[in-house]
């Protein structure tokens, strides 16, 4: 057990976030494995590239799927705080060990294209949601998608659709056209799956934060986050208390972060999450 900033992080919540982010990956790789490959059916993202990588050099996927997203590891330490980089790091190295072990085990299901394809992506939607729900990620092309929306006027959404078709239409060259329209609709489900699993694949969120310390939170989560900031006096109803609210915008894979940050300041701080469906500039 440890006291961080006045605030107990006990041993059985560090336990249990990593066995759920290490069952997520296991699950992923099952639908990898056991679903989607031995049917000729990729995934998207750099578990799509690594797979087409696997297939045309002959080495093994795991040493991709590694290898493949450390640079990414790396960003995301810099971008999105060093909890996300460790848990991502466990379920990056969680997935290649399971792809690697389960490369053998013979295919669950065969034959029926389409079922493989909406099975496989149901089991790989369920296992990056679940990893995702606790702060880590199994592929990089999230963080990319991130930093390139920051600086280009386009969606987390549309950056990760451009790098699928991209990664989908090579895929037509080596399965051919049928392979490559099964490895989308897979890729589909995937992510509607995770839309239930963790509520928003492309989701900003609104935060509205009350505490008694407003200034020393938006002063962590503009220096952790790289997010700004809005403060708005208010009053409490019954009391006629001065209180200033923090009001900020993060997107999905921050959410995790930013709890911990304002858990480490004040745990009684009154926290409101809001989704956002849409949001644009001017």
């Amino acid at each position: 057990m440890e006291i961080r900033n006045g605030q107990t992080i006990t041993t059985f919540e560090r336990i249990s976030r990593v066995l759920f982010i290490i069952l997520g990956a296991l699950i992923t790789a099952i639908g990898l494995e056991a679903v989607l490959i031995p049917n000729d059916i990729i995934d998207g993202g750099i578990t799509g590239i690594s797979i087409l990588f696997s297939h045309m050099t002959g080495y093994s996927l795991s040493l991709f799927l590694f290898v493949l997203n450390i640079p990414f590891i790396f960003i995301g330490y810099k971008e999105l705080g060093k909890s996300f980089a460790f848990s991502s790091v466990i379920g990056i190295t969680a997935l290649s060990m399971s792809t690697s072990l389960l490369h053998h085990i013979p295919s669950i299901i065969s034959g029926d294209t389409m079922l493989v394809a909406v099975l496989g992506g149901i089991m790989i939607g369920l296992g990056i949601g679940i990893v995702l729900r606790k702060g880590g990620a199994l592929d990089g092309t999230e963080i990319l998608a991130i930093l390139i929306a920051k600086k280009f006027p386009l969606s987390v959404g549309e950056v990760i659709m451009s790098i699928n078709v991209l990664i989908f239409s090579f895929a037509m060259l080596i399965y051919g056209l049928k392979g490559a329209l099964c490895s989308a609709i897979a890729y589909f489900i995937a992510m509607k799956v995770i839309d239930m699993v963790q509520a928003g694949f492309d989701e900003s969120k609104n935060i509205m934060i009350i505490s008694d310390h407003s200034r020393k939170i938006g002063d962590a989560i503009h220096a952790h986050l790289g997010r700004g900031v809005t403060y708005i006096a208010g009053e409490v109803g019954h009391t006629n208390e001065q209180v200033e609210i923090v009001i900020c915008f993060i997107n999905r894979l921050e959410e995790p972060e930013l709890r911990s940050l304002i858990k480490t300041i004040d745990i009684n701080a009154f926290v409101a999450i809001n989704g956002i469906v849409e949001m644009h500039q001017y």
